[in-house]
Parts: structure tokens; sequence; C-alpha cells
């Protein structure tokens, strides 16, 4: 059954059509560990059931458990509801309701059957994933943060933290989740007796990342309920301090919600403040990067005029340069780690 449970439109023609449309949209984000003993019927059941109140987004299924980001028309938010709590490991479950919402965040539903809902890298049956940290609200964080001895663990990719973080926190220079596990245990190794605060973006990282941070001798090990998402919410309703700095980088559409009006980052191509990510205008680089208006204008929405200049050609040409193997930056850096200050490089097209 599952190969007709998919949207084959064609993807330019689902963007054109969210961004036409007038249709009010809420970004929501969840995740539950459970067991799932057939998580590929589990997946189909799931897809019929958003799919029938318009649901968009992304979600990852696995025998552990559910983890999704998704969108979901405003008016159908208490059907969505209903759907939702169908599945009885989803009924009062926690729902993180985007920040800065332009309701444009995805713009198809894909639901995919995978071995784990983060890829951890971790062996499970090693320790007790079930004993995670003490779950903090936005309140308590802030409690403990000011503490001398607080340790504030990032646990986020660096294309992530760059663009915000909270006030003295670590923030490791990883490309994955499944490398900063062992690189932060390291790091850490002289402050197994401190208090350890960890905090990701909507929290699911942190509930594996915790027991494995207890399984590897810390004493005293803390996570941030709901991410840095929650605590954004709990902090303007109940007036707290925010000491969490710029944007929160987020994986859909939007790219990012601003959480504070600093701007902590810098434009890759002219080195100005700028937090804007973006994804390179030719399909064939695709690489994340910031990028300020004004070098979006320079570079036509690409990461270099090599990909400018490949993004004007005609089809045909396209093809030919292709089946040169023609490399772009995408090909040979990760995400964010490609800086074009100063490279100008033009595309040889003789």
């Amino acid at each position: 059954m599952s190969r007709f449970l998919f949207n084959r439109v064609n993807r330019k023609v689902l963007i054109e059509n969210l961004q036409k449309s007038q249709e009010e949209r809420t970004t929501i984000s969840f995740y539950r560990y459970a067991n799932i003993g057939n998580p590929q019927l589990f997946r189909d059941h799931i897809y019929q059931l958003f799919d029938e109140v318009n649901v968009l987004g992304r979600i990852y299924v696995a025998t552990e458990g559910i983890n999704a980001q998704i969108s979901v028309p405003t008016r159908l938010l208490d059907k969505f509801i209903v759907a939702k709590d169908q599945i009885l490991f989803l009924q009062n479950i926690r729902l993180n309701y985007a920040i800065e919402d332009t309701g444009k965040s995805f713009f198809k539903l894909i639901i995919k059957v995978r071995k784990k809902i983060v890829a951890d890298g971790l062996d499970d049956r090693a320790f007790d994933v079930t004993d995670s940290g003490t779950h903090l609200n936005a309140k308590e964080f802030n409690a403990l943060a000011e503490r001398p001895d607080a340790v504030i663990v990032d646990m986020r990719n660096h294309y992530e933290s760059e663009v915000g973080h909270f006030k003295n926190a670590i923030t490791p220079d990883v490309v994955t989740f499944r490398e900063s596990l062992p690189i932060i245990a390291d790091m850490l190794q002289d402050k197994k007796d401190k208090p350890v605060l960890m905090y990701c973006t909507g929290g699911i990282r942190c509930e594996k990342a915790s027991a494995y941070m207890k399984f590897m001798g810390f004493k005293d090990v803390y996570q941030l309920n709901g991410g840095i998402i929650e605590y954004a919410r709990q902090v303007h309703e109940q007036g707290l301090e925010n000491k969490f700095i710029g944007k929160n980088f987020v994986f859909d559409e939007r790219l990012g919600e601003r959480i504070s009006d600093e701007v902590i980052s810098v434009c890759h191509q002219c080195g100005k403040p700028c937090d804007h990510h973006t994804n390179c205008l030719n399909d064939h680089c695709h690489i994340l990067f910031i990028q300020c208006d004004e070098c979006a204008e320079k570079y036509e929405h690409c990461c270099s005029k090599k990909c400018a200049d490949y993004a004007a050609l005609p089809e045909e040409k396209k093809q030919e340069l292709l089946q040169q193997n023609i490399k772009f930056n995408g090909s040979a850096f990760s995400k964010g780690r490609y800086k074009a200050l100063g490279k100008d490089e033009r595309l040889n097209v003789s």
C-alpha cells in the first residue's frame, strides 16, 4: 500500500502553490519515543490520518518512535488533534509551536521509515536510554545557568549555533549530532561533577544525549525541556529573562526563527553582520550558507559566481557540463563550511 501514499507533484510546482496560497498555517514539531512493532504499517496509517487534514511536513518513523516537523492549516488544528489522538501514545503529547511562523515552512508531506528517529550513532543496547537527564523549564534553566560552575552545552551542529545560542554555551564545531556526542564527552572529561545543562532545538537530541552523558560518568545532567522552541515561548509568556541570543535554526523552508534581536553571525560572502541562511539557487550545488541581501543580488542567490553563471545557462549546456563532472561548493564542502569571502571563481564555458 505504501507506494501509493506519496505526493508525486513536481517540487517546484508545490513550492509555487504554497507561496501563492493565502491559507493560514501553523508550524508544529513533536516527538515521542515509543515501541513501534511495524514502522512501515504505522507510517502508512499516519500518512492517511494526516493527509486527510492537509498536513505538510517531514516525519521520521522507526521502531523507537516518531519525530515530526509539520505545518497544519490553522482552521483544521482541532481536527489534526483528533487525528493525532487516534494514536494512543501521541495523546496528550507536547506540541512545540513555532515562534516566528509564516505558515510557509513545508510544501509537501513526507513520511519516511528510518532505523532511528535521530541519527545518533549510539548502540542503544549499551546503556539505559530511558535514564535521561533532569528536565528543566525555562525558569529553572535560567536559574541553573546562573551558577558559576554550570556547564551549558549546545547539542546542535555548528551551522545552527553559528546564528544563535545561549550565553556562555559551549558550541562544538561539528557537522552532525552523531559526531558531537563523543567529542562533547571528551571535552568535558574534567567536569563530570559539574552541573551539565544540555539544549537543542526541540528537545529530542537531548533525550538520548543526556542518557549517554550519564552513562559516561557525568553525575549532574540536565536538559532543556522542549528545547529552544519551548524556552522561547515560556520566556515570552512569563516575562522571563531571555538568555538565548540570535536566531534558532529550524529544518524547514524558513531556516530560522528570531529569538532575540542580536545578529551574531556574518554573511559568508562579504563579512557584514547577517544571520539569514539560504541554499544556493544552483540545485546541483544547493549548499547551505549565510547570505545578506546585497550578496544575494550580486551573486543572483547563489553561493558563488561560478554557480550563478551555471544557473543562467540553457539546460542543454548545463547537461554538457555535468557530463564533464563539474564540481560545485555543495560537493566539496559540508553545510555551512564554505566561506566565499574573496572567492569569485567564474565558470569556464568555453
